[in-house]
């Protein structure tokens, strides 16, 4: 019994051992295989690290200010007897918008103007009776007076007349009417908007850092999402005097032609400030940065230092400012190297890599992609 119990424990040994030799082999097999493994090269695209002039730009969102905007009102109380405008139309300093009753001042007025009439009538004949020596001078200054009196009277009448028909004060585009045929307006009462808007001032704020580097005669380009396609061009005007105390930030205002109107009061736009000197930058695609809490960096290509090939390279780079696809390098390269553009992020540093332009996007200052 003690024989077939050692017998069949040597077996099992036997068996064991025979299956760990087999597995430690094929272990063996593998880690030299992978040792032995070479890694295929990541299929990247590639730019190369170029010189171009840049003159600097400041970005800010401005509004659009009408160079001259009311809300026309009445200063008298009356009901409206004409409407000579429609919402939205184009009127000319001066223009009748809307006329209120002025049927009682009308009266009034032939009333004044025939007590006016009476009244030169005996200044006439007082300073007649005056030169005869028939009268005492304190007597033609009375009707002298009453004469004056008459007519102020009448001044007096048409300027409430005048004010019963309100007109454009200068030339513009109008809002909507808010007042119609046969209604009772307030004094002060809105009857509609009229904005001078060509053209137009674009108010902004920069900070204070570039108060020294902003004048007036700058160039200013705007876009508004409304005209995504076009760029309305104009310059700096004017600087305020003091700084914003809450923010520090400085407000600054452009003056832009807008002969088509594209551009509307209360609108938001774009504001870029371009500077009249210019810089040469290094600069290179966005796309090739690698962005991380501890630096940037960027993959450069180079030759490989054993066999065939190119491998990349990481190195840390400081970038200053950004324009369309590309971004300033102000630090850590050099211009003319060749650097990784597309696919940085499936690399590691000193990683094959095999690069095919073919079919890589072209970067540009002005981008204008088609389903914008």
């Amino acid at each position: 019994m003690i024989k077939k119990i050692l017998i069949t424990g040597f077996g099992l040994l036997l068996v064991l051992g025979l299956l760990s030799g087999v597995k430690v082999l094929q272990i063996s097999t593998l880690i030299a295989a992978g040792k032995s493994m070479v890694m295929p090269p990541e299929s990247v695209t590639t730019a190369i690290v170029e010189k171009q002039t840049w003159r600097p730009v400041y970005s800010a969102v401005g509004d659009v200010v009408a160079v001259q905007g009311v809300t026309v009102t009445t200063e008298t109380p009356g009901k409206v007897v004409a409407v000579s405008i429609e919402s939205g139309a184009f009127v000319r300093s001066g223009d009748l918008l809307v006329e209120l009753d002025s049927s009682v001042e009308k009266a009034q007025l032939e009333s004044a103007e025939a007590a006016a009439q009476l009244a030169r009538a005996n200044l006439l004949r007082a300073r007649e009776l005056r030169r005869n020596q028939t009268i005492a001078q304190s007597d033609l200054d009375t009707v002298e007076a009453q004469a004056k009196q008459a007519e102020a009277q009448i001044a007096n009448v048409n300027a409430a007349i005048a004010k019963k028909t309100i007109r454009a004060p200068f030339t513009g585009r109008l809002g909507l009417r808010m007042v119609n045929l046969g209604q009772f307006v307030a004094s002060g009462e809105a009857i509609v908007s009229l904005q001078s808007i060509d053209p137009v001032y674009v108010d902004f704020y920069l900070p204070q850092q570039r108060l020294g580097d902003v004048k007036a005669g700058l160039e200013v380009e705007v876009s508004s999402d409304a005209s995504p396609k076009t760029v309305f061009k104009g310059e700096v005007t004017a600087i305020a005097a003091t700084v914003d105390a809450n923010t520090r930030n400085i407000k600054i205002r452009a003056t832009l032609p807008n002969p088509d109107g594209a551009l509307r009061p209360g609108m938001y736009v774009n504001t870029h400030v371009i500077q009249s000197a210019a810089r040469e930058v290094l600069v290179i695609p966005a796309t090739s940065v690698i962005y991380a809490p501890y630096g940037d960096s960027v993959f450069v290509v180079q030759k490989a230092e054993t066999g065939e090939g190119s491998v990349a390279v990481q190195k840390f780079v400081r970038l200053g400012e950004a324009r369309g696809d590309f971004v300033e390098v102000t630090q850590g390269l050099t211009a003319g190297e060749d650097i990784v553009s597309n696919g940085a992020f499936k690399l590691r540093n000193g990683a094959a890599v095999s690069p095919n332009n073919a079919l890589a996007p072209e970067a540009k200052l002005a981008p204008t992609p088609s389903d914008t």
